[in-house]
């Protein structure tokens, strides 16, 4: 049987919130099977717990958001993306500031957190949500429209395109599929960092965005090419970041997708509104598991080690 997974033993870092600016130190510790994943603000005079779900995102704005009331839980998705990525179906993070801080602007330190954690089996099995029938949302018509859909799939694979108009985006790959029956999320997609445009930076400023932003946890671009000295990591890195967001942002599911997903310059408002839209309709999903390896997709038998 595929068992849940969480970690062995607590660990902790620090870093700056991308949007906030503020400093912010994250714990991460191990959780009982069938608790998922649970953000906890441990600077409030009590206490509070947010899960990790998609109908506790409040705000999608350059980031997804988990809110209860007042209290807020900014920029989860690349923690998010990572524990998919590494397959940990619970957890605690808890947190001194209302953001996870940005490491280098991908999921790569979390994953490298992680594995330095060790990733423990539990005794349950591990569930997923399967998809039976295609699942839609959009935002405007014709050309310019942007959408996004979940697909049948025995697997987990995910297809993106994009289309900014700028050289520097417009000289890489512009569209990426990935399919982890056969594609590393490690090597793949983890160290894919979010990006942004110079010009852009006082405007999302003035909206209490990115004030933690710099060359060390994002690509930035002037008017025709990347500024940052080391250039990118990967030759189709911004379609890639785009992907590692997806991930995450479809993880707030509760559970592993066993799914396509496949987008047209979606983000993480859309993809909120697409996990929404499949639970709603409840005969378009059903949760499962697996009694043995051989009976679950390639996809979610790979030594999570090599992940």
């Amino acid at each position: 049987m595929l068992l849940q997974r969480t970690i062995k033993q607590s660990i902790s870092t620090k870093g700056v919130g991308l949007h906030s600016g503020r400093r912010v130190e994250i714990t991460l510790r191990p959780a009982q099977p069938n608790t998922g994943i649970v953000f906890h603000r441990v600077d409030l005079p009590q206490v509070v717990d947010l899960p990790a779900r998609a109908d506790a995102v409040g705000d999608t704005r350059m980031a997804s958001v988990l809110q209860q009331g007042a209290v807020r839980v900014s920029t989860v998705e690349h923690l998010m993306s990572a524990l998919a990525g590494l397959g940990v179906d619970n957890l605690h993070v808890d947190l001194n500031a209302e953001e996870v801080p940005i490491m280098d602007g991908s999921a790569g330190t979390f994953v490298y957190l992680l594995r330095s954690a060790g990733l423990q089996e539990q005794a349950a099995p591990k569930r997923f949500i399967r998809v039976l029938k295609p699942v839609e949302v959009r935002d405007g018509d014709g050309p310019d429209a942007k959408w996004a859909r979940l697909e049948p799939h025995n697997g987990f694979a995910l297809s993106f395109a994009i289309d900014f108009h700028h050289p520097a985006i417009n000289a890489t790959a512009n569209q990426a599929q990935v399919d982890f029956s056969q594609d590393s999320y490690v090597k793949t997609i983890a160290r894919a960092r979010t990006f942004g445009f110079a010009a852009e930076v006082e405007a999302l400023r003035s909206m209490g965005l990115a004030r933690g932003g710099s060359l060390d946890n994002a690509i930035v671009m002037d008017e025709y090419r990347v500024l940052n000295a080391d250039g990118l990591r990967y030759d189709d890195e911004f379609v890639k970041h785009k992907i590692l967001d997806a991930i995450g942002d479809l993880y707030l599911v509760g559970k592993p997708l066993v799914a396509r997903y496949v987008a047209y310059k979606s983000g993480h408002d859309l993809n909120n509104r697409l996990v929404r839209a499949l639970l709603a309709q409840q005969d378009a999903w059903e949760i499962i598991h697996y009694e043995t390896a051989d009976a679950a997709p390639a996809a979610f038998t790979r030594d999570w080690q090599l992940a």
